[in-house]
């Protein structure tokens, strides 16, 4: 077995054991919390990292899935056909997002995509008909895969794991794919890649449904585990912190955004009961993340162990050299 396979095996293990590990219900409930927004920070990451396309309305289409989800359910059908709704419901709205963001790239790109983000919040904070406004909609059931109650904490957990862990084969089997080289492709040279033969426009429109889709997940884990969603969900600083995920952990790698998803969300639930200014904490420490690891934290850990490694390489001759020379 390879040493990174092997890391992969025991990454796996120690998620497997973590609730008995923890042992209380809070804490497990915070790493449910990490996994889901593990999962939409894949979905960012994948145009981030491989499209080179930053989007700020993400949270739109992660809260269209939450809505959908609470007015299927009020409406008293079951939990299967409101997640397929979901779903449904999340990818022909990111096809409707794709299509008018996609028009252009770069600075006009984010603006476009955050303007759709505010115009999807401005819609669940106004539409009260539908969203219940700022009062939001109540959940009060969990759906039963196989007979399995996802009522506990620990049960939770472990679907929300096993949902993870699929995402992140779906994300490295994309990036691994042909679709996945021609989006990074795009990113670094869209112009010779159009003039090869490629459509530009059409592979990144793809990656855009792939990545409403991760997000359209998290946002149904989101719903289940607050058994609430409100505008708030949606909003700006939402977006905003799902790209910050991305580029603190490191962007275009598939263990970045788990790290930088673990980053957030124990700042803002656990460091934030000990540290009153814990948001001036969480700046500062993105602040350092760019000025000493541009790249982000799994990469710039990465480069860091590589660096201590070529340095003790060569070190070691030099010192078996003076070893040697200092004997009789």
């Amino acid at each position: 077995m390879t040493p990174r396979r092997a890391a992969i095996v025991a990454g796996i293990i120690v998620l497997i054991a973590l609730p008995f590990a923890i042992g209380e219900d809070y804490y497990i409930n915070i790493a449910s919390q990490i996994l889901l927004y593990a999962i939409f920070a894949l979905g960012i990451d994948v145009l981030i990292g491989y499209a080179g396309l930053v989007s700020l309305g993400h949270a739109g289409l992660f809260g269209i899935a939450a809505y959908i989800i609470a007015n299927v359910l009020a409406a008293g059908y079951g939990h299967t056909v409101a997640i397929v709704a979901a779903l449904i419901g999340t990818l022909i709205a990111t096809a409707g997002f794709a299509a008018v963001a996609l028009r252009s790239a770069g600075i006009t790109f984010i603006m476009i995509t955050l303007a759709l983000g505010e115009i999807i919040w401005g819609l669940a904070y106004r539409w009260i008909s539908v969203t219940n406004g700022d009062n939001g909609i109540s959940v009060t059931t969990r759906p039963m895969p196989f007979g399995l109650s996802l009522a506990s904490p620990r049960g939770f957990y472990d679907a929300t794991l096993i949902i993870f862990l699929l995402a992140m084969v779906a994300v490295a089997i994309f990036v691994h794919s042909p679709l996945g080289v021609a989006l990074a492709g795009t990113r670094d040279q869209p112009r010779r890649m159009n003039a090869l033969g490629y459509h530009v426009w059409m592979i990144r429109f793809l990656a855009f449904l792939f990545s409403g889709f991760l997000s359209a997940v998290s946002g149904i884990l989101f719903v289940y585990y607050n058994e609430f969603i409100s505008p708030q969900a949606l909003a700006l600083p939402a977006s905003a912190a799902g790209v910050l995920m991305v580029i603190a952990g490191g962007a275009g790698t598939l263990l970045g955004p788990v790290v930088g998803s673990a980053l957030v969300v124990i700042v803002q639930n656990v460091v934030s009961a000990y540290i009153t200014r814990w948001n001036l904490m969480l700046g500062a420490i993105f602040v350092a993340i760019v000025i000493f690891m541009p790249e982000g934290l799994v990469p710039g850990v990465r480069r860091l162990v590589q660096a201590t490694r070529r340095a003790a390489a060569r070190r070691w001759p030099r010192a078996m050299a003076s070893r040697l020379r200092s004997k009789p």
